[in-house]
Formats: C-alpha cells, structure tokens, sequence
C-alpha cells in the first residue's frame, strides 16, 4: 500500500520512466505499446498523478555490448528501437552531442512519474470507483476468494503478488526471481531530461540513471540489477559510486563539486519481481477458485502497466464467462 516500507514493494523506490526494454514482435512489446496512450494522457491532462513530460536520453557505450545489462536493453540500445514511431520527437544523437566515451545515443520525449505521488493517485481512484481495500495475511491463493466486500466468496481472484508468487500456496512460481536494486534520492535538479547510460566501469551488475521527479519529487539516481541479492541494507560504498557516476555524467547537478555538491535525501533498496519467460498474464482455476494472474513485470511494470491492465481484464471477462455457460 502507498506509505508501506518492505523491500518486495519496490514501487516506490522506481524512477519511473516511459523506456522499453522488450523485444519488438513479442507479447510484452505490445503491454509497453498499449501502455503508452494513457502515461501520456496522464502527463497531458492529470497533474494530480504525477506523471510529466521530459526529454528521455539514453547512452550507448560499445564496451557495454557483452554484458548482461546490455542485452536486456539491446531494443532499447538500438539506433532506432521499435518504439521510436510511438514516441514523440524521436532521433538519433549527433556526436557531438555525446559525452567522452559514449559510442551512441538517442532521444524523444518520454514521460517521468513522481512514483509515491502516483501511487496515492491510483489508490485513490480505486476508490473513487468503490473498490474497498481490507489488509490480510493469507497463505494459499484460493484463501483471497473470502475476503470479498460482501463477505460473500468472490467470482475471481486477480493475482498481483510480485514476488509474493514465489512463495504464495496454488501458485509457488519458480521462475521468479529477485533483482535487487540500490537508488539514492537526492534535492538536486537536473536539467530538464532523463539520462540513461548502457553501463559503467563499476562491474557488470551496476548502471546509471537520472530521473528528475516532478512536483517536487527530488530526483533519482540508480543504481544496479543484482539478481539473486536480497539485502534490505543499502551499500554505502555502492551509494558513493551511483554519486559519482552521476556528478560525471551531470556536473551542473551538483555545481561542479562532486559527491559533495549532492544533498541526499536517503538512500533506497527494492527487489524487482522478475520472471524468467516475463510477465505471467494467463487464468486457471485452483482449488475450485478463478484466478488471473497478473505478476513478474521485473523492473517494468510502470511502462507495461496499463497493456497489462488490459489483458488482465480481457481475461477476466473470459473467466465470467466461461462460468455462465458452466
């Protein structure tokens, strides 16, 4: 819930921009697709969520290309990304406007979502649309059908757990996996744009990125993809050098001071929910239960949100009717 500190609830610690990493032609392209329409109306037309326009950069270092994080981001990486006639004001940078040691880049503006903000939004359009929010502790999935509003068992059970799924009874899902994350929010400004790197001379697992939150929102600074690690505990040592990568790419952020210039507000770890294969979008009946799952979006799940959305639904209704004619 908005508010809550766990490390499984990542939300809040996300950037959260508009950035695909999926691979043109697949399923999740077309959640990232779908999903652009509403940011975009968001950052147009609804201050009160949060979401606004910003210039969105991204960085491409040739010595990047073998590692890991580069091949999760190889379409986005690419001179002209799938996604490039979606986006307003796409190109392809001129050299001159990339920095030492950079190989590449391109533009367009993108959408950068201030995420706590946003996320009281959402919250209170559920229920501005009568949904009512119960907190509880269950252990199998089938149990969520008993806590409808009527105190009646509900039609269906959507499941949004995250990496809760891994562990969650009637679903147990081994093909999620953590990948912890480390982003230090600070007071600075950047300029208007969001900055995205390929990667850095700091190992394989650590990247770099500015995302400059609106209303008010400090600006974000990351970070890393640790698969596997669950420490709750932010790196100190790997704080400074997420510091330090930024005051490089970014020197007018902290006036040309270094570390020093920065004015940190704290620092933040969140386990994304991965899931190898991606997202799980698909329905079953457990124990006698409808239930749609909707989980496993990794660090995604902002720019896949409402084409997952969308899907989750059709399945829904798919599920309803299915039981008329039972």
């Amino acid at each position: 819930m908005p508010g809550d500190a766990d490390i499984e609830y990542a939300s809040p610690w996300a950037g959260a921009n508009y950035a695909p990493v999926s691979k043109k032609g697949t399923v999740e392209a077309e959640y990232d697709l779908n999903t652009w329409p509403e940011l975009y109306r968001l950052a147009k037309s609804v201050p009160e969520a949060g979401a606004h326009f910003q210039q969105n950069v991204v960085y491409n270092r040739d010595e990047d290309a073998q590692t890991a994080t580069a091949a999760w981001f190889s379409d986005l990486l690419s001179s002209k990304p799938w996604f490039a006639d979606s986006v307003p004001d796409f190109r392809k940078l001129k050299p001159s406007e990339l920095p030492p040691g950079v190989n590449g880049g391109i533009s367009y503006t993108s959408v950068c979502i201030n995420t706590p903000q946003y996320l009281h939004y959402l919250l209170g359009q559920c229920l501005r649309n009568g949904v009512v929010v119960k907190r509880a502790v269950i252990t199998h999935i089938s149990r969520a059908a008993q806590f409808h509003a009527t105190s009646q068992p509900a039609d269906i059970v959507v499941n949004c757990t995250g990496l809760g799924s891994l562990v969650l009874g009637g679903v147990l899902d081994n093909n999620l996996y953590p990948a912890r994350g480390h982003v230090v929010l600070v007071r600075n400004e950047t300029p208007d744009r969001i900055t995205f790197v390929s990667g850095t001379d700091d190992g394989p697992e650590e990247t770099t990125y500015i995302m400059m939150r609106g209303a008010g929102g400090g600006t974000i600074i990351g970070g890393c993809y640790q698969r596997g690690q669950t420490d709750p505990t932010p790196d100190p040592a790997m704080g400074r050098r997420i510091l330090q990568r930024a005051a490089r790419l970014c020197p007018e952020m902290v006036g040309g001071k270094g570390v020093e210039g920065f004015d940190v507000v704290r620092h933040g770890v969140g386990l994304r929910p991965v899931r190898t294969g991606g997202p799980r979008l698909e329905r079953e009946r457990v124990e006698g239960v409808a239930v749609v799952h909707n989980y496993g979006h990794g660090g995604a799940g902002y720019q896949c949100s409402y084409g997952c959305a969308q899907a989750a639904v059709r399945l829904v209704r798919e599920s309803l009717a299915s039981r008329v004619r039972l």
